[in-house]
């Protein structure tokens, strides 16, 4: 098959050595082989155990250079806050009616903002919202009063983490059509910004391995002593 002899011939110009940030980024442009814009993610391997909710890792960070794509935002409100979320820019925005449109299976969105009060409401749509990573929460920004900061900052490029039960995150950091500068900026800060989210209950190495790949490219080890991710 052509697409598993050109990503052979990518594979054989990863050397088995970890690289900088921005080497690394150098490399994947370098090694790209297929035609659409592939997305850029980044792969962190922790010394965590989900299962004990003090060693959770999660958060959001809003990435420089946003990650090539405007997101479709769903804000979930009632009152002025419509008219807030819709002067802000929100795609779709609506009360209950929308939650009953939700609740039927619609999730034709990035992302999803709901003010507290509506939050019993929403609160329903666990079941449909959840697999999805789509439930508003409280510790994301993602259920606020202020809806019109909320908006602007998906729409910028804010990316939630959270670690699965294996021990790893997996982020977006851009697209390979980005410039290198740009995705080493991005990828740098989400690193920065999960390093410092360790929870105090973690005991020796935290982070363990990180990988930076494309949609359909190998991966490309990062150097742990470089980005001092102890």
């Amino acid at each position: 098959m052509a697409v598993g002899k050109k990503f052979e011939a990518a594979k054989k110009q990863v050397e088995e050595r970890p690289y900088t940030v921005p080497d690394a980024m150098a490399l994947l442009k370098k090694i790209h082989f297929v035609k659409f814009n592939e997305t850029v993610e980044l792969h962190m391997r922790l010394g965590v155990d989900p299962k004990h909710a003090d060693q959770m890792v999660r958060g959001t960070v809003v990435l420089p250079h946003g990650l090539g794509k405007s997101k479709k935002v769903c804000v979930v409100a009632s009152g002025d806050k419509i008219k807030e979320a819709e002067a802000a820019g929100a795609d779709v925005v609506g009360g209950e009616d929308l939650v009953e449109k939700i609740a039927g299976g619609w999730t034709d969105f990035d992302a999803c903002i709901s003010t507290p009060d509506m939050m019993r409401s929403v609160g329903k749509l666990g079941k449909v919202l959840g697999p999805r990573g789509l439930m508003p929460n409280p510790k994301t920004g993602s259920v606020t009063f202020d809806v019109a900061k909320a908006i602007k900052e998906v729409k910028a490029g804010k990316v939630e983490f959270r670690v699965d039960k294996t021990g790893i995150i997996h982020a977006p950091v851009g697209k390979i059509e980005f410039s290198q500068t740009q995705l080493s900026e991005n990828a740098q800060l989400l690193i920065d910004t999960v390093i410092k989210a360790r929870p105090a209950a973690v005991k020796g190495k935290y982070v363990k391995r990180i990988t930076i790949a494309s949609t359909m490219s190998p991966g490309i080890d990062l150097d742990l002593v470089a980005l001092d991710a102890k």
